[in-house]
């Protein structure tokens, strides 16, 4: 049998009975140490006829397994390639083609954003056509370079062909997303990993810097002097990316952070540890009940709350094939639940940062709605930070502050 049809049938095989239950990446793994047969490339190209498949979202529903994975092979590919030309020579022939255009041509034409049928629930500013086009391929890997070491990762190539590699400003770097850095040194310490639009967060916390060092106000941003440290709570840390960030911009502050299972503090432990980052608090919370804060108030509060993730989907398309729509509003209502219990520790005249990674407006513009309506904070400075037209996830933010009393 042609290899090729060996892929096809081992995909088939794969995706068959996956129903979403854990992340892809993990079962693919499972399935390839159970199948020990398949070299480094079979395992390479398997995997990505089945993330094909997944990038068809909720189109072509109707197609049995084998039709899906060939359609989306030709939308996932911008050239010829020999897989294609043996599979569907047809089809290779016009891999050239712009992707909304190839989509009509499979799909009796309609238009690409079948795949994402909840158009109507975006965020306003999003255009969901070429939103749903950057399903059909890989973002970027991005890192961020951190202050004091912009001069040596302005030389170092990552050991892949510098014409790889997208410089964004001094300290954004876009690498191919299949570049391996796990092992390398400097990581955590000198650079982190950390998506282009997670990065543009940082924009958010320069507003903060710049209010409260604006010499126009009659009255200080905050209502104690600066000469301590700003206390700042990271109150959904995950692995730490926004804290590390909070610290290289705003500098002296008094950290603490916070998540719903120790595990997750203990990982980020050990990242802080790389960072350098040793005298901070942390404590384990469920954000949605009733909850004690080892300080009673904080100067700045940081939410990156639980979402649908829908702004990352790119990355893992399985979660866009599995989505149903009645997940938004549950997530909706645990948002109001979060922000209900962690805003009234702000104090007069702090910051609370808002954030999400999806593209919902129920879980974005609605939630910084329920934000101004509920708790009197000015809206200082809210944006989807679209990352589709630069390889990159999709996120939102909303900068809130309390007035002094």
């Amino acid at each position: 049998m042609n290899r090729y049809f060996s892929y096809l049938n081992t995909a088939k095989e794969i995706i068959g009975p996956y129903r979403g239950d854990e992340p892809f990446a993990s079962y693919l793994k499972k399935f390839f140490a159970q199948h020990r047969k398949y070299g480094s490339k079979d395992r390479k190209t398997i995997a990505h006829l089945c993330y094909c498949f997944f990038r068809c979202g909720k189109a072509f529903f109707e197609a049995d397994i084998q039709e899906r994975i060939l359609k989306a092979l030709f939308l996932c590919s911008g050239n010829q390639n020999e897989m294609l030309q043996f599979l569907e020579p047809s089809l290779n022939q016009k891999t050239g083609m712009a992707v909304p255009e190839k989509f009509r041509l499979v799909a009796d034409g309609k238009e690409v954003t079948e795949l994402f049928p909840w158009g109507r629930e975006l965020s306003s500013t999003i255009d969901c056509e070429n939103f749903c086009v950057s399903f059909f391929s890989q973002p970027d890997l991005f890192i961020r370079v951190r202050p004091g070491y912009e001069s040596k990762y302005a030389r170092i190539d990552f050991g892949i062909d510098k014409s790889e590699i997208t410089r964004i400003g001094r300290n954004t770097i876009a690498l191919p997303n299949s570049t391996k850095l796990d092992e390398t040194d400097g990581i955590d310490k000198e650079f982190l990993i950390q998506d282009y639009s997670s990065q543009r967060v940082g924009e958010f916390m320069l507003e903060i810097m710049k209010r409260i060092g604006d010499g126009r106000n009659k009255k200080p941003r905050l209502h104690h002097e600066q000469t301590r440290a700003l206390s700042v709570w990271d109150c959904c840390a995950a692995s730490g990316g926004k804290s590390i960030l909070a610290k290289d911009i705003l500098g002296n502050i008094d950290l603490t952070v916070s998540d719903i299972r120790e595990t997750i503090l203990i990982n980020l432990r050990k990242r802080f540890e790389k960072a350098g980052i040793r005298q901070y608090k942390s404590f384990v919370a469920d954000l949605s009940g009733q909850i004690t804060v080892p300080e009673s108030s904080f100067d700045v509060i940081i939410a990156d709350v639980p979402c649908s993730g829908s702004g990352t989907w790119s990355r893992t398309p399985e979660q866009l094939y599995y989505f149903e729509e009645k997940t938004i509003d549950r997530y909706h209502a645990l948002q109001k639940k979060i922000v209900s219990n962690v805003v009234p520790k702000l104090r007069p005249g702090g910051y609370f940062l808002y954030t999400t990674c999806s593209v919902f407006r129920r879980e974005n513009e609605d939630i910084a709605d329920f934000i101004k309506q509920n708790f009197h904070l000015e809206l200082v400075k809210m944006e989807v930070l679209k990352g589709y037209p630069v390889k990159a996830d999709t996120m939102f933010a909303a900068l809130f502050t309390s007035s002094v009393s």
